[in-house]
């Protein structure tokens, strides 16, 4: 991903959505050979010459100040999470940040495999920037199953972009596909903006472009958004359709990589009742997994317990580990 052609991207693509009205200008006749603002209409707003600001738009933004990014932003109307995709290009485009590169990854701490296990009856997993699934508890495998036990290559972990654009099974587990997409590709976006010489999110973007019309699609809208809070609906395999709240959480230590996502039900609810019986099937499921261990050192066999085809929900994992 090339920062100049990103800020380009993004810049025109922002432009374009917002018309005179809008901004608050006077419209004089009926055409206009670009819809939205002009590159005249912008420099005017941001109060920067017409030069200057069609410079910023060809991405030669690595030497602007905060002052004249955030002018931009306020002329473009950006939200929170757009202006701070902007200051992130800029980064990205000046000199001294060309050759950072994304620290190696290190180890989950067993503290935080610690603190989600302690989080009994709520569903929370641990994913990085990239969207890997690296941990759970015990509910929160089980609610996010399908995505744990999807096909992978050897090495890979469970990843909720490749589960949301390449897994056939994912429509069925968002009935909203369309707002998951959305979500995942504009949050992806945020990632890419942030870390743009992690070459490893730059060919898991590029993988999803080449396999997925659709993420290609999306991932042209150049759209961004922060997603710290709100609800999500599922319909799981065993306990029905779900609407959850979900709070995510970075850990500092990590340098805001790794975040912490963890989910609850409206009270009395059935989507509160769909959760509980959840908790139950994955505590049955544990439990008979750690049965089996048991005989299975003992060298003793068990004899199946007849329980509903499910996808397979075992104990809390340290890491995600391809089945």
């Amino acid at each position: 991903m090339d920062p100049r052609s990103e800020i380009r991207e993004f810049l025109t693509s922002r432009r374009a959505r917002i018309t005179p009205p809008e901004a608050g200008l006077p419209v004089y006749g009926d055409l206009r050979r670009v819809p939205g603002l002009r590159r005249e209409e912008v420099a005017l707003l941001a109060g920067v010459s017409v030069d200057y600001y069609t410079r910023l738009e060809r991405g030669h933004i690595g030497g602007v100040s905060e002052a004249v990014l955030e002018a931009v932003a306020r002329a473009l109307q950006l939200d929170e999470a757009e202006r701070t995709h902007l200051h992130d290009l800029a980064r990205a485009s000046r000199p001294m940040t060309r050759t950072r590169r994304p620290p190696a990854p290190r180890p989950l701490r067993p503290n935080v495999q610690r603190i989600i296990d302690s989080m009994l009856g709520t569903p929370a997993i641990v994913r990085d920037h990239r969207f890997d699934l690296l941990a759970a508890n015990a509910i929160g495998r089980a609610l996010y199953a399908p995505i744990f036990d999807q096909p992978r290559l050897a090495g890979q972990r469970p990843n909720t972009a490749r589960f949301v654009f390449l897994d056939p099974g994912a429509g069925d587990f968002y009935p909203n596909w369309e707002q998951a997409a959305e979500d995942v590709v504009a949050m992806l976006r945020v990632e890419a903006g942030r870390n743009p010489h992690d070459r490893v999110l730059t060919d898991l973007v590029g993988e999803l472009c080449i396999q997925s019309e659709a993420f290609a699609a999306h991932w042209a809208k150049h759209n961004v958004r922060l997603h710290c809070n709100g609800s999500k609906t599922v319909r799981h395999p065993v306990v029905g359709e779900m609407t959850l709240e979900f709070e995510r959480l970075q850990f500092e230590a990590d340098a805001g990589a790794i975040t912490l996502s963890a989910y609850t039900a409206s009270p009395g609810s059935r989507s509160d009742e769909a959760l509980r019986l959840l908790g139950s099937w994955a505590a049955t499921e544990a439990a008979e997994a750690t049965a089996q261990d048991a005989l299975d050192t003992g060298g003793g066999t068990r004899t199946p317990t007849g329980s509903p085809p499910a996808p397979k929900a075992g104990a809390s994992t340290n890491s995600a580990t391809p089945a």
